[in-house]
């Protein structure tokens, strides 16, 4: 049985940096397990129609965060990036506009503007309303009904849930009010006021998909990388000289061991396949779900985590071009089967076509006849269900008391960009090595 002072799981954007950390700061003692037979997660790139298709949706690299640039030019050269200034954009039934929506509404011909301008006006968090618990009221409160109905419900509706009221509303404070005198300078002006997306500008490959950048990290610390290998169980009962148990319980029962006896807070991983692995420390980046058992953990914190809700999203290829200059395209119609659109030739250079994210319980939408390359991703967004924060608080918690640390999207069951995963993975490295 292989013992290492680092066991690391999932060799995603996640896993990959926390590894690259520790080998530059001289620490060796590490392995990391995937059970797919290459790198990347999420931000994986599979060649579709000559030309890079990342299979597990928009992923791209924020300027915003220089250390983290700077940290992944290491593996592909800054030149090898291109610099794009974001262009996103809502179809809508009546216009293509810009995104934000309550920063364009200057693009609805003049009737539309004045239904909007209205709506802003009273939405509640302009007229000095109460806060709403529930997700749907909370829209409605933030953004005005007309946005709500028009973008803001439909579209979170297609990509998360057919129960919006199922989610909470944590998560959307860092939406800024809809200003009723920003949106009226704007479309008095005939341009954007306020504040703006994020991705305002961003990086990705000249030649290759955004996964090329793990597949190098993951030929930096080659030998350490264990493929085709899914962790099934953790082990983090105190055991006699290192033995795990695997049985459900501490090798000691309720008896605390003998006087001699050499207890050790070793960890062990079982894998799907039958091998077993030994760390002091054990770094999940994957979905806390995907562990059939923890022995050590609570029961009732055991159970908790079938209340980790995620969904799955399907990549659809798509060969035409498309007549417009966006990067992505938000859909929020219902009777449209996809939620957003990549529009691959525009930021792939010398590639064609475009792709299609789709919630999986929506892709009976699709006609037989619209079949093209297509890849399903059985985890693709956390969601931000009502009671989460208190679960994974829980979870992580216990995982720092036995050494075990939740990292990255679904270790911390957080919808983090990539960007936003490697400075946290960063960061964790430069604490713990």
């Amino acid at each position: 049985m292989e013992k290492v002072k680092y066991l690391i799981l999932g060799a995603g954007p996640a896993g990959l940096t926390f590894a690259n950390m520790l080998k530059r700061k001289g620490e060796e003692s590490f392995l990391i397990l995937e059970k797919e037979k290459e790198a990347g997660g999420l931000c994986r790139s599979a060649e579709v129609d000559g030309s890079p298709l990342d299979i597990g949706g928009g992923h791209f690299l924020d300027v915003r965060r220089p250390k983290v640039c700077e940290f992944l030019f290491d593996f592909l050269p800054k030149e090898e990036w291109a610099l794009f200034r974001r262009d996103s954009r809502i179809c809508l039934q009546s216009a293509v506009v810009g995104h934000p929506l309550e920063a364009n509404i200057w693009q609805f011909p003049l009737e539309e503007q004045v239904e909007y301008l209205s709506s802003i006006a009273k939405a509640g968090c302009n007229s000095g309303e109460p806060v709403p618990e529930r997700f749907v009221e909370w829209i409605v409160w933030k953004l005005g009904q007309k946005i709500a109905d028009d973008y803001m419900l439909p579209y979170n509706q297609k990509m998360f849930a057919d129960e919006l009221d199922t989610l909470g509303i944590y998560w959307l404070d860092k939406l800024p009010d809809v200003s009723f005198e920003d949106t009226l300078r704007s479309c008095l002006a005939r341009k954007p006021f306020g504040s703006q997306p994020g991705h305002a500008s961003f990086y990705y490959p000249k030649k290759y998909g955004y996964g090329e950048v793990w597949k190098r990290m993951a030929e930096a610390v080659a030998p350490k990388v264990v493929y085709g290998c899914e962790a099934e169980e953790i082990d983090c009962t105190p055991s006699g000289h290192g033995i795990p148990s695997f049985d459900g319980a501490s090798p000691f029962g309720s008896t605390p061991p003998k006087e001699g006896v050499d207890v050790c807070r070793t960890k062990a991983v079982k894998t799907k396949n039958g091998q077993s692995f030994m760390a002091d420390k054990i770094i999940t980046t994957v979905p806390w779900a995907s562990f059939s058992q923890i022995t050590g953990m609570p029961e009732e914190l055991f159970l908790s985590i079938k209340d980790l809700k995620s969904n799955a999203v399907e990549i659809r290829y798509v060969p035409e071009n498309l007549d417009t200059q966006a990067h992505w395209l938000y859909v929020p119609d219902l009777k449209i089967p996809y939620h957003r659109i990549l529009v691959r030739h525009n930021f792939c250079q010398e590639s064609r076509g475009y792709w299609l994210e789709t919630r999986e319980e929506r892709t009976a939408m699709f006609s037989p006849e619209d079949e093209n390359y297509r890849y399903l991703n059985s985890c693709a967004y956390p969601l931000n269900t009502m009671g989460k924060p208190e679960i994974v608080e829980k979870l992580l918690a216990f995982g720092r008391e036995n050494q075990i640390y939740g990292l990255g999207r679904w270790g911390e069951h957080s919808h983090y960009n990539s960007d936003v995963v490697v400075e946290r993975a960063m960061e964790l490295a430069e604490k713990m090595a």
